[in-house]
């Protein structure tokens, strides 16, 4: 599994990773505003999702459906990636998470129907009954032209909450779980290329705990991952063989230079970190990477690792500059609306020479007021190079767009009486159809439209 170049920039494109347009990009702080967001977003007649004039969408994969392989689609459509089909432009494939504990069997891909012996082979773990644990991936064959799915099936089996993660720069999903359940809290690879479900093994050396995201920098195929905590860490694996994590490697804890064990979560000392300021970073060694012991997290703050607050989403895009990862803290900031994070690794990152050039740590964004963002949780770059942000606050829900310059923007509103959170979000290979995910009616929704007339708009 080897990257290529071309299989990069076709995974890239997927990404949804800009070039140059990202150059511009700088920290940035909206002023608070006592009056509403004007969204520019039409009502739905249907009263499932607002967009902008001239924008439309499609439902698909509800959950309870049925799938190509005789199994139900399962609930709680989560983090998912789009990856180019080899030779045909007008389809793609799409791998989504579904974000199930072990109590919500009945709403797994196994209710109400057997598992076959090649699922309960492919299951990395079951219930006492044994049933295969109802977390897991999916996988979907979307036609861009008629748009339709035209083959979905079960892709990854018996893993728990599985939350946000990656896209690789070698065409695979990585599917994070956000538990740390017996035999849980770990990373799973899924292949664009899979046909059905296979024995899966647990990316054990990238550690276990609560992780939400992943983003890979194609450069040196370092993975940089979130967690799920109200006291997170941001976590850095550089394997042994870049594309091939299986083999091991080493893990790392996120540490800011001459401030040990810093809080970067701005609620009693805002001042500390600013939007637009930039720090120098090191990054630590952790030793009981699948936490037999301790929390990892405790680990590496006794090792005087930075403290964030709840990690989510993580992308990478390129920059002029070179690669950038971006993550959202979803209760970060002063009115714990969320941060959004950029982090430049070194132009020697993993390397042992790398202390005489760190990477830097840049506050991108902070959100002063529920009208702008409201806790900003998945997050992708987008063809023309803004972040796009899904909500997952407590009142309205929206996919919104972040400019360079931090200028917000709507891009879709959730009006489904269910209020629920998007997830997901992920472009085409053409770049023209944006998919996304509502965990209210737990459907996968294409939206497509003249992405022209939105930006900045």
């Amino acid at each position: 599994m080897q990257a290529s170049r071309r299989t990069f920039f076709k995974s890239a494109m997927s990404l949804g990773i800009a070039g140059s347009a990202y150059a511009s990009l700088a920290g940035c702080s909206p002023k608070a505003s006592d009056e509403p967001l004007k969204t520019g977003l039409v009502a739905d007649p249907e009263g499932l999702l607002d967009l902008p004039a001239g924008f439309t969408y499609s439902v698909h994969s509800r959950a309870g459906d049925i799938m190509s392989d005789g199994l139900k689609v399962p609930a709680s459509h989560d983090g998912m990636a789009c990856f180019p089909v080899e030779g045909d432009a007008d389809r793609c494939i799409l791998i989504r998470n579904h974000e199930l504990d072990p109590d919500e069997g009945s709403e797994g891909p196994f209710a109400g129907v057997a598992p076959t012996e090649a699922a309960l082979k492919a299951a990395y773990d079951v219930l006492p009954d044994g049933t295969p644990m109802p977390g897991g991936t999916t996988t979907m064959i979307f036609n861009l032209k008629t748009r339709e799915v035209e083959r979905s099936f079960l892709s990854l089996i018996g893993t728990l909450r599985n939350c946000a993660g990656g896209i690789t720069p070698w065409g695979s999903w990585i599917s994070c779980e956000e538990s740390t359940d017996e035999k849980h809290g770990y990373a799973f690879e899924v292949s664009a290329s899979a046909t059905g479900p296979v024995p899966t093994p647990p990316l054990a050396a990238m550690g276990r705990f609560k992780r939400e995201a992943v983003a890979i920098d194609p450069r040196t195929g370092i993975v940089y991952q979130t967690e799920d905590e109200h006291d997170s860490l941001i976590y850095r694996f550089i394997p042994d063989a870049p594309g091939e994590l299986a083999k091991g490697g080493r893990l790392q804890v996120l540490a800011i230079m001459d401030q040990p064990a810093a809080d970067t979560r701005n609620w009693d000392k805002p001042d500390l970190f600013p939007a637009g300021g930039s720090w120098d970073v090191h990054w630590i060694d952790v030793d009981d990477v699948t936490a037999e012991q301790t929390p990892l997290r405790q680990q590496g703050y006794l090792k005087g690792a930075a403290v964030f607050a709840r990690g989510e989403g993580m992308c990478a895009a390129i920059e002029k500059t070179g690669t950038a990862i971006y993550f959202a803290c979803t209760i970060g900031g002063q009115e714990r609306l969320g941060q959004i994070w950029k982090y430049l690794p070194a132009s020697n990152e993993g390397a042992e020479a790398e202390g005489e050039k760190s990477g830097k740590l840049v506050l991108h964004y902070e959100s002063q007021n529920v009208n702008d963002m409201d806790m900003c949780d998945n997050i992708v770059a987008a063809p023309w190079g803004d972040l796009i942000i899904c909500e997952d606050g407590d009142g309205d829900q929206f996919v919104r767009g972040v400019s360079p310059d931090g200028h917000v923007y709507p891009i879709a509103r959730n009006a489904h009486p269910d209020k629920s959170e998007f997830a997901g979000a992920c472009f085409s290979p053409d770049g023209e159809t944006l998919f996304v995910n509502m965990q209210g009616p737990n459907a996968t929704l294409a939206i497509r439209g003249p992405w022209a007339k939105i930006i900045r708009a």
